[in-house]
């Protein structure tokens, strides 16, 4: 299958390089064409006075034809791709899996508690793990 890593991070809707444990992911989730007219790629709206991107908009757009889709409808068709090495079976292995974010509880070593976040969750190809790819860092 061969994953290869986004060139620029303007082509990624999201991107994370982290160390969980004695494992390691790289994981990215690159924008999709406009499903209207298939020109340009999909990115959250801009601010006309500054230029910058709008984090906080609740819908994605197309910067040619001004298509508007909202964030679950859009999120829900993307596929997230990761290059990761386990941290029980320590081997190396890539994996794509759909970009969608579930409630997932984690104990906090900082609080003592068990905890609930959002993450996208896969098995180790090779021992069956459960990795998380927790959407804010614990």
């Amino acid at each position: 299958m061969a994953l290869t890593p986004p060139a620029s991070m303007d082509d990624c809707v999201y991107f994370t390089n982290r160390t969980i444990g004695d494992g390691r992911i790289r994981a990215w989730v690159m924008r999709e064409q406009c499903p209207k007219c298939k020109n340009g790629l999909m990115q959250k709206p801009r601010d006309p006075k500054t230029g910058k991107y709008k984090l906080r908009a609740k819908e994605y757009q197309c910067p040619s034809c001004k298509y508007q889709a909202p964030i679950e409808e859009y999120e829900g068709t993307l596929t997230m791709s990761v290059l990761y090495t386990c941290a029980k079976c320590k081997k190396a292995n890539e994996i794509q899996v759909p970009f969608k974010r579930k409630k997932v509880k984690m104990f906090d070593e900082e609080a003592g508690k068990d905890i609930t976040v959002d993450a996208v969750q896969f098995p180790c190809q090779s021992c069956s793990e459960k990795i998380s790819v927790t959407k804010k860092m614990i």
